[in-house]
This record gives C-alpha cells, sequence and structure tokens, in this order.
C-alpha cells in the first residue's frame, strides 16, 4: 500500500460558515426577533386559548354530578289507589303496563314508593323498594 492509494472512510466535515454568506449565519435560519427567534422557544396551541376560556366545574371533579347508579322511579300511594283494584299485584311490570313508569335504556328502573296519599285497598307488593313512612302505611293495612 501507498500514501497516494489510502482512501479516508469518514470525508472532512465541513465547518459551519457564518455571516452573511454562509447558509446558516447571522439569524441562523430563525427570521429575527422575538420569541420564534430564541432558543428553547414554545407557542401554546391555539386551541389552549379557547379552552382557557371555558369556565371550571367548581367542587368535586368535573364528573361529579353524574351518579353512577340510576335514581329510582317515585311512585306515591294515593297514585296506587287510584291505578289498582283491591287484591292487585304491583310491580315494576305492572306499573310499566298501567303507564306509570317507563323504560330507561331498554330496562325498567328500580320502583320506590312514597308514602303521600292513603291506601284502603289491600295489595301484593313484588321487587318494590319503599320509604320509612310508605312502609308503614302498606303493613298496617295488610294486618
Amino acid at each position: 500500500m501507498q500514501m497516494h492509494n489510502i482512501v479516508r472512510v469518514h470525508k472532512n466535515k465541513k465547518s459551519a460558515a457564518v455571516g452573511r454568506g454562509g447558509k446558516r449565519g447571522k439569524t441562523a435560519g430563525r427570521g429575527t426577533k422575538g420569541q420564534k427567534a430564541r432558543a428553547g422557544h414554545k407557542i401554546r396551541p391555539e386551541f389552549r386559548d379557547i379552552i382557557k376560556k371555558l369556565p371550571k366545574m367548581r367542587g368535586r371533579g368535573k364528573n361529579s354530578n353524574l351518579s353512577i347508579q340510576q335514581k329510582p322511579a317515585i311512585i306515591n300511594i294515593s297514585v296506587l289507589e287510584k291505578h289498582f283494584e283491591d287484591g292487585d299485584v304491583v310491580s315494576r311490570a305492572t306499573l310499566a303496563a298501567k303507564g306509570l313508569i317507563a323504560k330507561r335504556g331498554g330496562l325498567l328502573p328500580e320502583v320506590k314508593i312514597l308514602s303521600m296519599g292513603t291506601l284502603t285497598k289491600k295489595l301484593t307488593f313484588q321487587g318494590i323498594n319503599f320509604s320509612g313512612s310508605a312502609r308503614e302505611k302498606v303493613v298496617g293495612k295488610k294486618k
């Protein structure tokens, strides 16, 4: 091997040109002045300003107002007195058949009986919840 046959593996790096004649001189491709010309610049996205203008939900978090459990359908004793005969069975299906409750998401909701009104008829209840005072009125009628 002779000196004039030796070839470099890596070529010389070209030194960066500085000033007006070079490719990346003076402003180094950043235009002039301002936030965009500075090192480490970050401009926040435009939609961020829209988000900042929206009011915050105060309190226990943004989804705190959404209940996990569905609330039961409320029926008063006076409504049962009006729509049912003596000895009838009161269930979610019979209440839906009479149009007193509606399906929610394709399912019949839980039902809770409240004590407004008086009950003079004997009714049979299946799969229905009661408030404390309504239970006293209904159980008192069964005896």
